[in-house]
């Protein structure tokens, strides 16, 4: 069964020749299209046809028609942590639409398309409650989780994709549509995890955990113990339950007021720890990584889940960047071995910003009730990349990092994190995010309710026509 929102204006025109909306429209050449794109990725420039400031979602369905009428494909900017340059494109902006809810009885949240997990983080702390968010609390709702959502409690509670109990998409008929495990199953199974490829999603509702606490934090050691720690990290980590999550990473941080001064322009290890228990369960975990090395910085602690983001301490301030990512089966010795040979301390001037291992399994291995599209059930780890991309580094860090990534591929799954995949072109990478099954099924979705490609921007299903 199909619910659709009746549209006042079927034909997404007023009386002039701009369409009826409550956000501007900007066409090809307007001056303030930079500034409506502005976002946290600002190595990702657009230039489109036309952008709809979206208030509502009967502008993304009048953005949506709009582009139909034209043969144009339709992209969503919502905060610009992820996306991929598009041109000729209509682009919906999602930034107004800033309106969202806490139940905290049903235990449950809902949130319009342009929210960041930030205020979500916080009411819902006000209850006792925490959602699944991703490592920082700037990355918007609806984009991370449409792509799986993967995040600090992810061994213990699954994807962000789990726990999402209904959404509100606008399809590339122009169509508003309430989509849940009863209304359009096959789209409910579809956008969890398929991303944007099916439509744009307006209203996101997801379940809360009853989480108030956590003892987490970073530890951050010199980069000359990387061997070392890496090595120890990869035996510990097997020994955990799912009520640790945790991840380890090489940096390579700028000389910047913002960063911790042991951590300018050396290489350092960062490791995150998530425990969801006793503290003094949780400091006995951590304390083989707290002996393999001496500590620069040491902030795991008994903290409120506010807090979550000191785990991996994302930067906020918008940089030109690019990331890519890839599932791993396993992680033997070989692998760190390998990993330390391409990105070890050794390598100083190494372009990248972030070389990372991050820790799944545990319930993100298991498909939830109802199922969805999202990847990596089979991974035990994955890898990714970071690398800045300032234009004297434009035209070298995709080519190191991809290069890093093939180095490992011997221990990957095939798949690749659709949230670290972006601008997917290539025949070669069209699917690598999904299991082979899983893709086939996603396509058989994608040909019934975009029959015209409509939505073909960024990680997309099928390459531009």
């Amino acid at each position: 069964m199909t619910r659709t929102v009746p549209q006042q204006n079927p034909t997404g025109r007023g009386s002039g020749s701009q369409p009826t909306t409550h956000g501007p429209v900007l066409l090809a050449g307007d001056p303030r299209i930079d500034g409506e794109l502005a976002g946290y990725n600002t190595a990702v420039r657009h230039q489109p046809a036309a952008v709809f400031a979206a208030a509502r979602a009967e502008d993304v369905a009048a953005a949506v028609r709009y582009a139909s009428r034209r043969g144009l494909a339709v992209g969503v900017h919502a905060t610009g942590h992820g996306g991929a340059p598009s041109h000729d494109t209509v682009i919906v902006t999602t930034h107004r639409m800033q309106q969202f809810g806490i139940d905290p009885v049903a235990r449950r949240a809902w949130v319009a398309a342009g929210v960041r997990w930030a205020p979500v983080i916080e009411a819902a702390a006000r209850h006792g409650l925490a959602p699944l968010n991703g490592s920082t609390s700037d990355a918007g709702v609806v984009g991370y989780t449409v792509g799986g959502g993967m995040g600090p409690m992810v061994r213990r509670f699954g994807n962000a994709a789990d726990h999402v109990t209904g959404l509100e998409l606008v399809t590339a008929d122009g169509q508003i549509r309430q989509v849940d495990a009863d209304h359009d199953p096959d789209l409910f199974w579809a956008v969890r995890g398929g991303k944007a490829n099916f439509g744009i999603v307006t209203r996101l509702a997801f379940d809360l955990m009853p989480v108030n606490r956590l003892y987490g934090g970073a530890i951050y050691y010199p980069g000359a113990h990387a061997a070392t720690l890496l090595h120890t990290y990869r035996e510990w980590s097997a020994t955990l339950d799912e009520d640790t999550t945790t991840s380890i990473a090489l940096l390579r941080l700028p000389d910047l007021p913002q960063v911790p001064a042991p951590l300018r322009r050396n290489v350092t290890v960062h490791l995150r720890f998530a425990h969801l228990g006793d503290p003094a369960q949780g400091a006995r975990i951590v304390a083989p990584m707290r002996y393999a090395a001496p500590a620069l910085i040491d902030g795991v602690r008994d903290m409120p889940y506010a807090e979550v983001d000191t785990i991996h301490n994302d930067p906020t301030d918008p940089m030109p960047s690019w990331d890519r990512g890839a599932f791993l089966r396993d992680l033997p010795t070989e692998a760190i071995d390998t990993l330390l040979d391409a990105a070890g301390p050794q390598h100083e001037q190494l372009p990248l910003i972030m070389v990372e291992l991050r820790q799944f399994g545990g319930a993100a291995s298991r498909q939830p009730q109802p199922p969805n599209a999202s990847g990596g059930r089979d991974a035990t780890y994955s890898v990714g990349v970071v690398g800045p991309l300032p234009p004297p580094l434009r035209d070298v860090v995709p080519a190191v990092g991809q290069g890093l990534l093939d180095v490992m591929a011997p221990w990957g799954t095939g798949e690749v994190p659709v949230n670290f995949a972006a601008d997917i072109r290539t025949p070669a990478d069209i699917g690598r995010p999904w299991p082979p099954r899983t893709y086939q099924r996603l396509l058989e979705v994608k040909h019934r309710y975009d029959p015209t490609n409509t939505f073909r921007t960024g990680n997309a299903l099928i390459p531009d026509r």
